[in-house]
């Protein structure tokens, strides 16, 4: 299927679990995945009303529960062929106040969740002629600093080390790949960024001129899942519009262009 955009990566009859596809990041990347053709399968916590995809209470933390769930997608549609492992995230906590109930559950929603979740899938993919194909999404917190939240930031640099791995481990049936996300415009981006004038002085930070979409980081997980990644495994796709320019060059005399 070809999307107004008059991309088709040919996903068409692929069958597609996104956690935390509902919200933000999630939804973008549902709706990538939709447009191309896919059957979409979401998660969430808790239920959401009014979806356009098939919708699965699941705590990706919980093990029995992420267990019933490929089960509850395999009965219904027969197959898995694509998972990307959204779910996850942080609040502003810093590491000094955090305490380590809170930073567990940190860790078990953005690393051990992602885990759980691609162990489940890669049995099944395993067993399927196409094998299969797992995207995580990851996070620059992961490669930079991250005042405030210093569990999550770990834990997606866990999650990049994990992506390697277990494309070596599943490795050839199943590809395991990343996206590494820079900022990005949802409709919560005031609790992260600020006013409408601070997204715009940040966005000038970066090399693009702009902030993410969520079909930003749709169409790279959509790339990664299609055809066209069919000899990528182990990689982290970058997508943050350059990266952020290191603060020096903000204080510099010198004439760097």
């Amino acid at each position: 299927m070809t999307d107004a955009a008059g991309i088709n990566l040919q996903l068409d009859g692929r069958v597609v679990l996104i956690t935390g596809g509902v919200r933000g990041v999630g939804a973008g990347i549902s709706a990538v995945f939709a447009g191309q053709g896919a059957t979409v399968v979401t998660c969430a916590r808790r239920p959401v009303e009014g979806l356009p995809y098939e919708f699965h209470s699941c705590d990706v933390r919980d093990d029995d529960s992420v267990a019933a769930l490929i089960e509850t997608v395999v009965a219904t549609h027969g197959r898995l062929d694509v998972v990307v492992n959204n779910a996850g995230g942080s609040p502003y906590v810093a590491a000094s106040e955090a305490s380590a109930k809170f930073s567990t559950k940190i860790i078990e929603l953005n690393l051990l969740g992602p885990l759980s979740v691609a162990r489940h899938a890669n049995e099944v993919m395993q067993k399927q002629d196409t094998g299969g194909s797992i995207i995580n999404i990851s996070s620059v917190s992961g490669r930079r600093p991250t005042p405030g939240t210093a569990a999550y930031g770990a834990a997606k640099a866990g999650v990049d080390s994990l992506t390697s791995t277990l494309a070596v481990e599943w490795a050839p049936k199943v590809r395991v790949n990343s996206v590494v996300v820079g900022m990005v415009e949802t409709e919560q981006s005031e609790l992260f960024y600020g006013d409408a004038d601070s997204i715009a002085a940040i966005s000038k930070n970066v090399p693009l001129g702009r902030l993410a979409t969520p079909a930003d980081v749709g169409w790279a997980a959509a790339f990664l899942a299609s055809g066209a990644a069919s000899y990528i495994s182990g990689a982290s796709l970058e997508v943050h519009g350059g990266g952020e320019p290191p603060h020096y060059l903000a204080t510099t005399t010198a004439d760097i262009k």
